[in-house]
């Protein structure tokens, strides 16, 4: 489902729509803005707002009924003290969307005073991400049950420029956000290496782009004997995966994105607890947001070049597994001691790293669902961000929080480098427990050679399994926007 989203300038008396949302700061007050809105309800606006029963605190919500016609139901979300405007806005346009889907209102008009176009795009944003409801292997309700999804939204602003340009950016952002989170949630049976790779097909055509596709025999033949361990295990066919978009200028730079896509990750030998193991399918979300950052920039028509690289299979344990103790050699010729099989990501990212050199990229983001000690560290609320040059980690650092996908910074000392070395081999896949999601960078960091490199665990942001309140349980569609924020930074 997609949400369409338009603009058109406030005129409430004359307003057409199921539903009215307004969004309004911390303590507000019945100001001029205002009372054209107030008169819809009769006053109760006024009123409630003179008794402080509705104070904007952030999430605090207030329904208010309007007539038959014109404007027939409202609903006030408070955005909290809204120091940051633009992360309020997007808040405020998730839950709008989410209680759109709930009331069945088909429809929706949105306020929230004077908007830039930056205001606009994030507003677009939340709607569409509130919005998003996943139904694909569900069977329909019977017709008198079910409720119309929300199809339409009208952003009400005064400055009709500033609107169309932020609506435009934000349908080409939400889809593919939409994309990604759609990816995510498929179950592992559904969503295969081969599923991913005809989605990388279908982009490709749909925006004339080029594509490239390896599987297993090909993998063989560049020596990737890091990746193809971890599909030993599986009857799929591995994919690594290469879309490449060309709308830069002559002499133009290259970013490449490379997204971890393990389509489901059992641990291998090493296998995880059953409990929760069916959240495993998500394993494949930096991939869903390599693929979905793809979708928005050529949406965008970013005037770049960005290389979309994916290395996919599952982890499955079995007669041909890959076992710990065994030895494996990388295409860039360094040979691995496994340590423990459910440290597979790194595995298949390093050739995946490796194979990047070769568009000569000035720079490289990988994201991953890559370590548990991640969750552990910063929770679900920040990416880790480590990388070899300070001054990509802050530009990335920055592209995150400009889209509502914060990050922080955690240090690739070379002290941490003995956690990981080898008495049989140049590097293990694993140091244990203590610095884990440090220890798993610099073991990609040995994959890196001639480009400034960043990697992203996003193992505790891609997905949740708690409703958040601006969107449910399942994949957030994180990374998409940092992608998405980096790419278009390059661009001014």
């Amino acid at each position: 489902m997609t949400v369409v989203l338009n603009t058109a300038t406030p005129n409430f008396a004359t307003l057409d729509s199921p539903l009215l949302l307004v969004a309004l700061a911390t303590n507000p007050t019945l100001t001029a803005e205002l009372k054209p809105v107030d008169s819809v309800t009769g006053g109760a606006l006024g009123r409630a707002l003179s008794r402080r029963d509705f104070r904007g605190a952030r999430d605090e919500t207030l329904h208010l009924a309007g007539g038959e016609r014109g404007v027939q139901r409202l609903l006030f979300v408070g955005m909290g003290p809204a120091t940051d405007r633009l992360s309020a806005l997007r808040r405020a346009g998730a839950i709008a969307g989410r209680q759109a889907n709930k009331l069945g209102a088909g429809r929706l008009a949105f306020f929230a005073g004077a908007l830039s176009a930056e205001e606009v795009e994030a507003v677009g944003l939340g709607l569409i991400a509130g919005a998003w409801d996943f139904k694909e292997t569900k069977t329909a309700p019977p017709a008198d049950e079910q409720r119309a999804p929300l199809e339409q939204a009208t952003i009400l602003v005064a400055d009709s420029a500033a609107g169309q340009a932020g609506v435009k950016a934000a349908q080409a952002i939400g889809e593919g956000h939409s994309l990604a989170r759609r990816l995510g949630m498929l179950p592992g049976n559904i969503c295969t290496p081969d599923y991913l790779a005809d989605t990388a097909r279908d982009i490709a055509k749909r925006h004339n782009m080029k594509v490239t596709i390896l599987g297993r025999k090909e993998m063989a033949v560049e020596k990737m004997g890091s990746f193809l361990c971890v599909a030993q295990g599986t009857t799929q066919d591995p994919k690594l995966i290469a879309l490449e978009y060309r709308r830069g200028g002559e002499g133009a730079k290259t970013v490449a994105l490379v997204g971890k896509g393990l389509c489901f990750d059992s641990g291998g030998i090493s296998i995880k607890p059953a409990q929760g193991m069916e959240w495993m399918k998500f394993d494949m979300c930096g991939a869903a947001g390599v693929l979905g950052a793809m979708e928005a920039i050529a949406r965008l028509e970013l005037p770049v070049n960005v290389v979309g690289l994916i290395g996919s299979t599952t982890n499955m344990p079995s007669g041909e597994a890959v076992k710990p103790g065994d030895v494996v050699q990388a295409s860039n010729g360094k040979f691995i001691e496994i340590i423990n099989t459910d440290a597979e990501g790194r595995l298949v990212l390093a050739d995946v790293l490796v194979y990047a050199k070769r568009f000569s990229p000035d720079a490289v983001l990988d994201a991953a669902t890559l370590t548990g000690a991640c969750v552990i560290a910063l929770g679900h609320t920040a990416t880790g961000v480590m990388g070899n040059d300070d001054g990509l980690v802050q530009e990335v650092l920055d592209a995150g929080k400009r889209s509502g996908e914060p990050g922080w910074p955690l240090p690739l000392w070379d002290d941490y480098k003995e956690l990981i070395k080898s008495d049989v081999a140049d590097v293990k896949n694993s140091g244990g427990r203590p610095a884990g999601t440090i220890t798993a960078a610099l073991f990609l960091k040995e994959f890196v050679e001639g480009f400034s490199w960043v990697h992203l665990d996003v193992a505790g942001t891609a997905y949740t399994e708690s409703d958040l309140g601006t969107v449910p349980r399942g994949p957030t569609g994180v990374p998409v926007g940092t992608f998405v924020e980096f790419v278009r930074g390059r661009t001014r």
